[in-house]
This record gives C-alpha cells, structure tokens and sequence, in this order.
C-alpha cells in the first residue's frame, strides 16, 4: 500500500477514524500536564487548594464531555460504512498524526497558553481541564477501537473532509466511512501503533 495519500482519478486517499481522533490526545495531555505544573505555583485569586480541587473537577467533566460528545453520529457513521475500494489508498497512521497536528498547531498553543493564563485566576485548573479534554480524546478513540473489534473492521474517511472547517472526523463534511478488514494499515483497533506493522 502506498506511503501518504494522495487524490487522483479512480484513487481515494483515506485516514482512519481511531488514529484522527486520537492525535490529539497527548499534545493536549502534555500541555494541560505542563501548564498546570506551572500553573500550581502561583497563589491566583482563589489559592492553591481550591484551585487544584476545581481543576479535579474539571478533568473529570472535559474528560467526560470529550469522550461522549456525537456518540450517536460516530454509530450512524459506522453502521453505513462501505467497503473500501481498490483504488483508495490508505494513510499511514504517522502521516495522519501529523497533518492533524500541524493543521491544529495554533489552537494547541492558544488552549495551552489561555490554561497557562488562567493559573492567576484559578491555579492549576486551566492545565487539568486541558488534560481532561486529551484523556476523552484517548477514551473516544479506544470506545472506536472496541467497535471496530466488535464489527472485525477498521473504520477510515476520505482525507479531503478534513481539510474544511466541517467538525473533525464526524463533522458535517463527513458523508460515510470506509471499512478494511482489521489487518489493514499500520494502526491497530483503536488507532495506537502495531506492536508489528501488518501488510495489507
């Protein structure tokens, strides 16, 4: 299978499902660790205590609201995939990261540097809701990855519905996936790398 996607006639690029949501589970995680550590040290308005209690509680809502979010519509994606044709072309999942992080690179550093911000208002709670979002990125993408164990096929979208504006891999862009049997591509169930890269 070809490295990278690329569009041309009779040829579909396409990334899966598991790894676009996953990719930005640890520069969230990072960086929501990171500005909370920094973030703890300043007293803020409300002191040190309640303001790690309040980013405990936040963790646990963002982590929460992230991996629940469009439940529905990621089933009714996955329950009208069709087979994956010849001529598409699978993504690796390196690639996929990638392209997802660059493409998202400003808003990662603006949500770090708001969370970073927000410590001498409210200490460390900005980081640890930045750390939860990442946290229900990862459970979102391994609740995929049960699915596709449970259905024995890997879930993917054309690589051009992401280019837009148009909500990520369930947004409205997104008129169906495509499914392969679950040997396909560099990515296991889930969309974390393969211990052994399978050969399509």
């Amino acid at each position: 299978m070809a490295r990278g996607a690329r569009e041309g006639r009779g040829v579909q690029g396409l990334a899966r499902v598991a790894v676009v949501v996953r990719a930005g589970a640890a520069p969230l995680w990072w960086a929501g660790v990171f500005a909370a550590g920094v973030g703890v040290l300043p007293p803020g308005i409300t002191g040190r205590r309640i303001g790690v209690l309040a980013g405990a509680a936040l963790f646990v809502i963002g982590a929460a609201v992230v991996a629940l979010t469009r439940h529905k519509r990621y089933t009714a994606l996955l329950r009208g995939a069709a087979r994956a044709g010849k001529h598409d072309v699978l993504q690796d999942r390196a690639v996929t990261v990638r392209n997802w992080r660059r493409g998202h690179r400003w808003w990662l550093l603006l949500a770090f540097a708001v969370a970073l911000g927000s410590s001498f208002a409210v200490p460390a709670a900005g980081g640890m809701l930045l750390a939860g979002t990442g946290t229900g990125l990862r459970l979102k993408a391994a609740w995929l990855g049960r699915r596709e164990r449970a259905g024995e096929q890997l879930m993917w979208l054309r690589v051009d519905w992401l280019d837009g504006r148009g909500g990520g891999p369930a947004g409205k862009t997104v008129k169906a996936y495509r499914g392969t049997g679950v040997a396909a591509g560099d990515a296991a169930p889930g969309g974390a790398r393969r211990r052994t890269a399978a050969l399509v």
